[in-house]
């Protein structure tokens, strides 16, 4: 199953900062039914497209809905600005065995 969304760039401090991209609350209930069973402490395994960018990550849950890691690799390849509009696709992955 694949999702398609559009939600800002954000910045989430801690000892150093992380960037993610925030899923909006109606597709993080959908993803959240779709991985019933997939999800391992609260995380779920996709794989992500931004623009002509592929990779691989876990959705990271944040008060009631996911939030996309951004890598600072993946950031400079597709070109991520904090605080910026991206429209992401992501299909579940399957979670090795």
């Amino acid at each position: 199953m694949e999702f398609t969304f559009t939600g800002p760039v954000i910045e989430w401090r801690g000892p150093a900062p992380y960037f993610f991209l925030a899923v909006p609350q109606d597709d993080s209930d959908d993803i959240k039914e779709a991985a019933r069973r997939q999800e391992y402490w609260g995380q779920v395994a996709v794989e992500v497209r931004i623009g002509d960018t592929d990779f691989t990550t876990a959705l990271f849950p944040k008060d009631g809905r996911y939030l996309v890691p951004l890598k600072a690799a993946v950031r400079r390849t597709a070109g991520i600005e904090l605080d910026a509009e991206l429209t992401a696709s992501l299909s579940l992955a399957s979670r090795p065995g």
